[in-house]
Order: C-alpha cells, then sequence, then structure tokens
C-alpha cells in the first residue's frame, strides 16, 4: 500500500486537492492498487488542528509500505515527518519527480 504525502499547509483546498488526487490517479497508472489519499480523508473530518490532522495521517501512513513524495514536499512540516517515518521503517519512497521522467 502506498502513501500520497505532500504539503497542505498553506495552499488552497482546491489546489491539494486537485495535485493529490492526480497523484493517486498517476499512481493507479503507475500500477499500484492500493493507494491511502490523505486529502481524501481529510475532506471527510470536522476541522482539526495541525497536530490532530497529523495523528490521522502517521496512522493511515503506518497500514502503508510505500511513501509518494510529491513535488515540493521539502517545504511541509508534516511531509518531512512522514518521509522521515517511511525511512525510519525501511519503507519504499517513490518521489514524484522520479516518476514524471519514467517512460
Amino acid at each position: 500500500m502506498i502513501y500520497i504525502s505532500g504539503g497542505i499547509t498553506g495552499i488552497t483546498e482546491e489546489e491539494y486537492m486537485k495535485r493529490f488526487n492526480r497523484a493517486e490517479e498517476d499512481l493507479w497508472n503507475f500500477g499500484y492498487e492500493e493507494i491511502i489519499n490523505p486529502a481524501n480523508v481529510s475532506a471527510m473530518l470536522p476541522e482539526l488542528y495541525h497536530s490532530e490532522y497529523m495523528t490521522v495521517c502517521m496512522a493511515l501512513l503506518s497500514l502503508c509500505d510505500s511513501i509518494y513524495m510529491l513535488k515540493g514536499y521539502e517545504r511541509s512540516k508534516g511531509a518531512m515527518m512522514e518521509l522521515e517515518y517511511a525511512k525510519k521503517h525501511g519503507y519504499k519512497v517513490v518521489y514524484e519527480d522520479d516518476r514524471s521522467n519514467d517512460d
């Protein structure tokens, strides 16, 4: 199962939903069948503090064995936390920049 990680804070809901949903579609096209899109999950939740949202995200991430890092993830405190967790637990890390060059 692969988890999509990228910046959300400071980005309009329309923009990040578009980015995460496009990433989910790309992952399907790359052959991934089990994808966790945290943007879609958050859309079903009440408004949360960042720390509460990250608790949910980390729980979702813990179900996976791979992580997909969207472009610009380096500017996101939450995405960096997710990447650190993934590396610590031996997850396969896939970067959007790398996938966009695949043919």
